[in-house]
């Protein structure tokens, strides 16, 4: 999966009513303003695309603006960096000037998202025996093994011995040799998980689907990624299947939130009065799978 999360900011624009799960969640600016002078050394952000730049205080970005028939100036910070999206008749100064009153954020989000790139690089998985990987919130085990006693799913979770006393992960036992490939053990993994995410969903939207009083017609597994779902009018439902690393009040989230845009289509304080009637804890939830990180899929 293409780790996305985009930090986004658009100056002038109202701000958006509630939040949209269906997108990879945005790290929010709550926290108080971080001074300029605790971002170490005089730093110089960098565009694969960019096409202007601009010092900003300490530090200076190199940046991609877009035109378009947009009414505002509007920035986000990505992984590739910062870009800005302006009105055709917005001039230089104006868009600067704009850029400038918000520096501190924009070196400070940039930062932000560096250390993140870092830390999701770490985290890539290195597809061997004995690696550890969440499963609905907790760690198990990778144990390759070629036996046919489970070649019909590719793999079987067992646990480990002594494990309820001990506290010790659970054992996924994957039906590859010790000589197969990092791509090979992967897609075996994937397989797997695809199978067991694709049970556990249908036996949640069976579950709260009555709640909301609403009929779900298909459910699609989601490789998407900046969503972790979507449903349309017609009662499709799609979820994408790296929810289950998720521990599963997260993925409850999730469903109940698909399933309560059968009954309102928008993200509406309607649409939210109907997910609070059924998880009346959902920001907490929408915090979690916002703040949680996962393993990266090489």
């Amino acid at each position: 999966m293409k780790s996305f999360v985009q930090l986004a900011l658009d100056w002038l624009d109202s701000p958006a009513k509630g939040p949209v799960v269906g997108k990879q969640p945005l790290i929010e600016d709550s926290q108080p303003s971080q001074n300029l002078s605790q971002i170490s050394g005089i730093a110089r952000f960098h565009h694969p695309r960019a096409n202007r730049h601009i010092h900003l205080g300490i530090g200076s970005a190199d940046y991609r603006l877009t035109r378009s028939r947009r009414k505002t100036i509007g920035m986000s910070v990505g992984p590739d960096g910062l870009d800005v999206r302006a009105p055709r008749w917005a001039s230089i100064g104006a868009i600067e000037n704009a850029l400038q009153e918000k520096g501190e954020w924009i070196l400070r989000k940039l930062q932000e998202m560096q250390e993140r790139q870092k830390h999701m690089q770490a985290s890539v998985i290195e597809w061997r025996d004995g690696i550890s990987l969440p499963l609905l919130g907790e760690q198990v085990v990778l144990q390759l093994d070629a036996s046919h006693l489970f070649k019909d799913t590719g793999a079987r979770l067992e646990p480990h011995e002594a494990v309820k006393d001990s506290g010790k992960p659970q054992i996924l036992k994957v039906a590859v040799s010790q000589s197969a490939s990092a791509a090979q053990i992967r897609d075996a993994v994937q397989a797997w998980l695809m199978q067991q995410a694709k049970q556990l969903f249908t036996q949640r939207l069976n579950h709260f689907a009555p709640s909301l009083g609403v009929e779900w017609k298909k459910l699609s597994l989601s490789n998407a990624s900046t969503r972790w779902g979507s449903a349309t009018s017609d009662g499709h439902i799609r979820l994408n299947w790296r929810l289950i690393h998720f521990k599963l009040d997260i993925i409850d989230y999730v469903v109940v939130h698909e399933l309560s845009h059968l009954r309102v289509m928008d993200h509406s304080p309607m649409f939210w009065e109907t997910v609070r009637h059924v998880v009346p804890d959902y920001a907490q939830r929408r915090a979690q799978l916002r703040d949680e990180s996962l393993p990266q899929w090489a």
